[in-house]
């Protein structure tokens, strides 16, 4: 049990705003030293100054691996030796699996999975060194789900739970602790005009408070309402007709949700675009 926050040093990617900010804002508040990454680096830095002379912003491209190594050597000689990563960036399109552009599908990969990667091979090692550290990805309930509508997402949210899986084997007895957030939909940008199915809309602090509760008492699965997790259990122990018809209930159908809906427009011409501002989880 790690206990307290203070004096840790922590980077959070995707950090400007919304899920990423609000973990940045409670780490900050707990005593952590906090280092933002984000590729709107302004908004990293505007997050930074409003947070006080504990945080630092810093422009960061996760799925460029130059770009991570430079925000994490930044991050060390701003701050010292690196305690946690929050993995947090992330993109999703929304929409017919057979209407989904393939820039969207590939940038859905390069952010949500080889951002992670990178983040891990980065750090890890470091961490291995010393004995001691902790990454933590806030990933998503579609990492054991698969909601119509959000097929490449769910795909890459699956891969990052079973490489995180994998890597935790391998550091197991090291001292780096390796943890997953799951949370169902949550009040952001990236979720704009989504549905939430069988749960409420969270909010970003909830999200935030899990990540802390984890880097405070370090656990691999985290499912964001907590509730989620045994009930999903449960539900996989059923015959499969009964298990489909009670994930036909929970699992919001996205497609429907977005059908004839242009509220996704702006946000989703970013992700099929050049690679801007991917950070807005």
């Amino acid at each position: 049990m790690r206990g307290s926050i203070t004096g840790l040093v922590v980077a959070v990617t995707g950090g400007a705003r919304g899920i990423g900010g609000e973990i940045a804002a409670q780490l900050a508040q707990a005593g952590a030293r906090v280092a933002i990454g984000d590729i709107d680096g302004e908004a990293a830095r505007a997050t930074a100054a409003r947070l006080g002379a504990r945080v630092v912003g810093l422009r960061l491209d996760v799925a460029e691996r130059e770009s991570f190594a430079t925000f994490l050597a930044a991050v060390e000689r701003e701050w010292g030796p690196l305690d946690v990563l929050v993995n947090n960036a992330g993109v999703l399109w929304v929409g017919p699996f057979d209407r989904e552009p393939e820039a969207a599908r590939r940038r859905q990969f390069d952010v949500n999975v080889h951002g992670v990667i990178n983040g891990v091979t980065l750090a890890a090692p470091g961490m291995r060194a010393r004995g001691a550290g902790h990454i933590v990805t806030v990933a998503s309930a579609a990492s054991k789900l698969s909601p119509p509508g959000e097929s490449s997402y769910a795909a890459t949210k699956h891969a990052v739970l079973g490489y995180l899986s994998g890597v935790r084997a391998e550091l197991r007895g090291s001292g780096v602790e390796l943890s997953v957030i799951m949370p169902t939909v949550v009040d952001t940008e990236l979720a704009t005009g989504t549905d939430t199915g069988a749960v409420a809309l969270l909010q970003p602090a909830a999200v935030a408070r899990a990540v802390v509760e984890t880097i405070e008492r370090p656990r691999f699965e985290v499912t964001v309402p907590g509730y989620v997790g045994p009930l999903l259990r449960a539900v996989n122990v059923l015959p499969a007709t009964l298990r489909n018809r009670v994930l036909l209930a929970m699992v919001p159908d996205q497609v429907a949700a977005v059908h004839d809906s242009s509220s996704r427009d702006d946000y989703e011409h970013q992700i099929c675009g050049p690679p801007n501002l991917h950070a807005r989880r």
